[in-house]
């Protein structure tokens, strides 16, 4: 893949793209990018890539690269194709949607679980909660989440998730 056709799948637009730099362009890339627009990615392989590496706020080595790549990096893809950084950026977004939605799921239940297990129905329905059941609830809770998780398996069944 080539440096624009990896920026459009993650949703960079091509004018902030750039491939084929020397080691001195790619660090004023970096930093005359952030000045322009915030936040930089930086993607490389080598020595000559670790001072933009560093620079950028997430610098991505390929794992084929030298060691200087991989030290001045925040991520390291585990392979040398620049499609993995694609799998990455969904892997990311689809991880973060998960954590959302499972805290939005948790915050719901223990809005209605604790509230009952406190017995606030006590006093005008007489129902209480049941520590017993308030104590399996909560486990059910916690499996749900897990349970939940686990579906990022499903949806990315290409790569190996650990």
């Amino acid at each position: 893949l080539t440096v624009a056709a990896v920026a459009a799948q993650v949703g960079i637009p091509a004018s902030c793209a750039r491939g084929g730099l020397s080691p001195t362009d790619k660090l004023a890339a970096v930093e005359a990018l952030r000045a322009e627009h915030g936040s930089t990615a930086m993607v490389g392989d080598g020595v000559n890539d670790a001072p933009a590496l560093a620079a950028a706020d997430i610098g991505v080595a390929l794992q084929g690269g030298l060691d200087a790549a991989g030290e001045a990096s925040k991520v390291v893809l585990m392979g040398d194709k620049l499609s993995q950084l694609v799998e990455a950026v969904d892997l990311g977004r689809a991880t973060l949607a998960k954590i959302r939605t499972n805290l939005a799921w948790a915050l719901m239940y223990n809005a209605v679980g604790i509230p009952l297990a406190a017995g606030v129905l006590l006093p005008g329905y007489g129902i209480v909660l049941n520590p017993s059941l308030a104590a399996g609830m909560m486990a059910m809770s916690s499996v749900a989440v897990v349970s939940n998780s686990l579906l990022l398996r499903a949806q990315f069944p290409s790569q190996r998730l650990q």
